[in-house]
């Protein structure tokens, strides 16, 4: 295998890998801010990723939390309103809830708020007859009850 150069080609070939510092390729040919950019936005794609995992994990104990307290604070004790129906005879109870008056309210005071519901609950006027009944029927008993005595 011997050729025109001799032993002068051959050891050219053998320190043609090792070129001196000189011939090598200058550095500002390689651009350092892309990959450093590159690496930033790697190591914030992984954070995104960790902290989503983590949330996922910590999701379901958090939702059950959240669902008790709900029930907690829309618990019937914190409402204004009377839960349930009427009762099938009517209590002197149930009236002074109905008319919102004591059990031992006065003429006057029955009165008044018997005309104040019956503004905003007259079927004449879209509301209900059965609410209106009901609310005639509460008078009748408190006022029944009052001239007892």
């Amino acid at each position: 295998m011997v050729t025109g150069g001799g032993a002068a080609a051959e050891e050219a070939l053998r320190y043609a890998e090792y070129l001196p510092p000189s011939t090598q390729r200058p550095d500002a040919d390689v651009d350092h801010d892309a990959g450093r950019r590159l690496i930033a936005v790697g190591l914030g794609v992984a954070a995104v990723a960790f902290a989503g995992r983590y949330t996922f994990q910590i999701w379901k104990p958090l939702q059950q939390v959240i669902t008790k307290t709900a029930r907690k604070i829309s618990s019937p004790s914190l409402s204004s309103y009377y839960k349930g129906g009427f009762e099938p005879k009517m209590s002197r109870r149930e009236a002074s809830l109905i008319l919102d008056v004591s059990q031992s309210a006065s003429k006057a005071k029955i009165q008044a708020a018997f005309n104040k519901l019956m503004r905003l609950n007259h079927p004449d006027r879209g509301g209900s007859g059965y609410l209106a009944g009901k609310i005639i029927e509460a008078k009748n008993l408190l006022l029944s009850f009052t001239k007892l005595k």
